[in-house]
């Protein structure tokens, strides 16, 4: 009986897949939350193959693909993608061509069919991949966006490279917001403010490093509290260059 490995963090979703494989020649077992233990224990013993549900939390998911195929053990192994919205799955077709993508119905045919990969390719890390991403690209800055920037330092527009054609900054009403705190007390103020726009733009927080000049107190964990206590929720964190970091908030349903 072949092993395969099911990740899924939509447990309802999940169970459907169990009830469907049931019965079949292949013995499922299945993970909710992934876990660093769980990659160096498929690295050791590999299954057949590797069943990715993508209708949860799908960037997750192609991250545990491309990490799968970082190992001489698991890249030879089938992954099988299985949901996800359109966008979505295209978007992680260009990353992982040579996976297989399905939906629950041609799950058994596509299992049956699948065979191991000896030439698979091996994708970039995500960190390799995200060091060459501009500061305009990490801050979701697109094509026509109008950028608001808050308490911005002189030379923000040097912090954030040219903009994408037809990008702008104007005075307000912003796709996306670029808040500066520099101490604190401006953290705390500037939120306070800002927060009822987290519900209709891309708000960021920018701070400086611990290891940057002209840093003075401003830290991860404070911009995080900071936020939470206003009834935001953080849900993306990026470095911005060698001085500043982002902090993406939105208003918490």
């Amino acid at each position: 009986m072949r092993r395969i490995r099911l990740l899924s963090s939509n447990a309802p979703e999940a169970a459907t897949i169990l009830k469907l494989l049931r019965g079949t020649k292949f013995q499922v077992d299945y993970d909710e939350k992934f876990r660093p233990a769980l990659l160096r224990a498929w690295r050791e013993d590999p299954p057949f193959a590797f069943v990715i549900d993508l209708s949860r939390l799908p960037s997750h998911g192609r991250e545990i693909a491309v990490a799968l195929r970082q190992s001489p053990r698991t890249r030879p192994v089938p992954i099988i993608f299985v949901n996800g919205e359109a966008d979505k799955v295209k978007a992680i077709r260009g990353v992982l061509s040579d996976a297989k993508y399905c939906t629950i119905e041609d799950l058994v045919e596509t299992l049956r069919t699948a065979q191991p990969l000896p030439d698979a390719t091996t994708p970039a890390a995500m960190m390799d991949r995200y060091a060459l991403r501009t500061a305009v690209q990490k801050l979701g800055i697109t094509e026509k966006s109008r950028v608001v920037l808050v308490e911005a330092p002189q030379n923000a527009t040097a912090v954030l490279g040219n903009l994408p054609r037809g990008a702008q900054f104007v005075e307000e009403d912003g796709d996306v917001t670029l808040c500066f705190a520099t101490s604190p007390d401006e953290l705390r103020a500037a939120m306070s403010d800002l927060r009822k726009l987290a519900a209709k733009t891309k708000l960021w927080i920018l701070w400086r490093k611990k290891s940057a000049p002209g840093h003075s107190g401003v830290t991860e964990p404070l911009v995080r509290e900071t936020g939470r206590d206003l009834g935001l929720v953080d849900y993306k964190i990026c470095a911005v260059d060698k001085t500043w970091s982002a902090m993406l908030f939105a208003r918490k349903k």
